[in-house]
């Protein structure tokens, strides 16, 4: 192992004016000013895809005369392709793109779907296979849209605010990715343009694509197993890592030490070219490589327990066709849309954000005499716990629901309106939303402050990221379900027909039959009962007649 390098007095002083003259530039820019411009262009794309999602269900089951398996299973990948492709976004934005350039290009994708294919659909009257290759398409530009948009934004209206030196640069952030989250889904009713993000170009603080991250990658892994017999240099010395001159890390950390071998030097002579750059990337790499691939690693576990609660949330067809088949209902004038329900989610997020951020945590500060707040790994267990809540709220509703169907008849008929209210459905929303409130918002947050700013596109593509896997899981799931019980011409879990059970009852296992037995078993059980009494009533009276008065 070659001698440690020494750094210079005059590249000291010029990475410290490069620094001063890149904050110099940048107080001039972002702040808050640019925040309205940044969400109202998320929520057109959310409009556009976000928007069409609850209702599509219905659509193409009743224009396409598609199944509920088929059809939910299309929606599942579709949710899947859209929250992956922000991965790829997130990876283009933070390597070669910048965060600026790829907003601009999904902006314009999604406004191209919108306008475009969306309308030339609704052309079409019968569902040919012309009609399918257009949907098809207009499913992919949106969630090619989306790539560009969703991993950026955020990230993009962080770098407006986030100023590393603020010592209450922590709490901005916290607020911000709150208020950011709640904006954005309230905005989706009130979305403007796309046009209007360009418009305040001018304020924006850009930050500049630097290299490639999946490649960085690669080479931190290749050059670590190369140097996998090299010897660790002393602890607390200087000048065995190789670091890039503008870098504030210059000693790698030691949490998964192994891959620290792949930045030690071990000639300076050979592996240093004169400008300070490593003569082959593939035999040396630089501490931030490293540490990047280190902060990749270490949040996978608690990204995974993100795909447990996507997976209780991603069902939202479901939904739709229970509102569909109640009683909708608010004034005799006036139902609302079986889409709409999900509104009820994003507005208990809102409502929520609003009190815990203005109300909540400045009175238990006041209450307790210091400052109080909610770790974002607190917040994400919570949020995890109010997802399966939600789910046993949901699996209730249906079941009383459905039994009600059941006795009035309608089990055959779908299509007559079962009565009970849709407003029974807003709970499991609320739950959600409270959910998302904790766990999504707390996800990104916890990824943000653990990744360096050169991934941030990345940290927001996440959480997108575990949606993904869980879209992906959900359909998995429902296919087998379906191709298992429909075994034999039976009838599917996953039926046409809403009123029939589309799981069994893991306590009693029931089928549709057994639980229609059941009921009309109850129903001879309360008569009989019923005959009892009236029998005890009759023998008391004739005991009252031949007592003396």
């Amino acid at each position: 192992m070659g001698e440690p390098r020494g750094q210079g007095q005059s590249l000291d002083m010029e990475v410290e004016a490069n620094s001063e003259q890149r904050k110099m530039s940048q107080r001039a820019k972002g702040g808050l000013i640019t925040m309205p411009f940044i969400i109202a262009n998320e929520a057109f794309e959310r409009v556009a895809s976000y928007g069409l999602l609850p209702n599509m269900i219905l659509y193409l089951i009743q224009d396409y005369h598609l199944g509920v398996a088929k059809g939910t299973n299309i929606l599942f990948l579709w949710s899947a392709a859209t929250n992956f492709l922000p991965v790829v976004g997130a990876f283009l934005s933070d390597s070669y793109l910048g965060r600026f350039l790829t907003i601009g290009l999904g902006s314009i994708t999604s406004l191209l779907v919108s306008y475009g294919l969306h309308m030339l659909l609704l052309e079409l009257q019968s569902p040919n296979s012309c009609q399918f290759i257009l949907l098809y398409s207009s499913f992919a530009l949106m969630s090619i849209g989306a790539g560009g948009v969703r991993p950026c934004s955020l990230a993009f209206g962080a770098d407006q605010l986030d100023k590393r030196d603020n010592p209450k640069n922590e709490r901005v952030l916290e607020s911000f990715f709150s208020w950011y989250y709640a904006s954005a889904a309230l905005s989706v009713v009130i979305a403007l343009t796309a046009l209007l993000f360009f418009l305040a170009s001018p304020f924006y603080i850009k930050q500049k694509a630097s290299r490639s991250l999946l490649t960085g990658f690669v080479q931190v892994l290749v050059v670590a197993y190369k140097n996998r017999k090299l010897a660790f240099p002393p602890r607390n010395t200087d000048g065995w890592y190789h670091y890039s001159k503008d870098s504030k890390l210059v000693v790698p950390t030691d949490r998964l030490r192994f891959l620290n071998k792949a930045c030690i030097i071990r000639s300076p002579e050979r592996d240093i070219n004169s400008d300070g750059l490593a003569s082959n990337p593939w035999s040396l790499c630089t501490v931030d490589q490293v540490e990047e691939l280190k902060a990749l690693i270490k949040v996978i576990p608690m990204w995974s327990t993100g795909i447990m609660m996507s997976i209780n949330t991603s069902n939202s067809s479901f939904p739709v066709l229970q509102a569909n088949s109640m009683d909708r209902h608010v004034f005799s004038s006036f139902q609302i849309p079986a889409g709409s329900y999900a509104m009820f989610l994003v507005i208990v997020l809102f409502l929520w954000v609003a009190l815990y951020d203005r109300v909540i945590l400045p009175l238990a500060s006041k209450v307790r005499g210091k400052r109080v707040r909610l770790g974002v790994k607190q917040r994400m267990g919570i949020g995890l716990f109010l997802s399966c809540l939600g789910m046993v709220v949901a699996a209730i509703v249906e079941n009383v629901r459905r039994r009600k169907a059941i006795r009035q008849g309608l089990l055959n008929n779908p299509q007559t309106l079962v009565g009970m209210s849709a407003m029974w459905l807003v709970p499991q929303y609320c739950l959600y939303g409270l959910a998302e409130a904790f766990n999504a918002i707390g996800q990104t947050e916890f990824y943000y402050s653990e990744f360096p700013k050169s991934m941030s596109s990345i940290a927001a593509a996440l959480f997108g990221l575990g949606m993904a896997v869980a879209n992906l899981l959900a359909s998995v799931i429902l296919s087998a379900v379906n191709h298992l019980t429909s075994r034999g011409g039976k009838e599917s879990w996953v039926s046409n027909n809403i009123n029939k059970v589309i799981f069994m009852d893991p306590v009693s296992n029931k089928g549709p039959r057994d639980e229609v037995e059941s009921l009309k078993d109850d129903e001879k059980l309360s008569k009989f009962k019923d005959e009892v009494e009236g029998l005890k009533d009759e023998e008391e009276l004739s005991k009252l007649r031949q007592s003396p008065s």
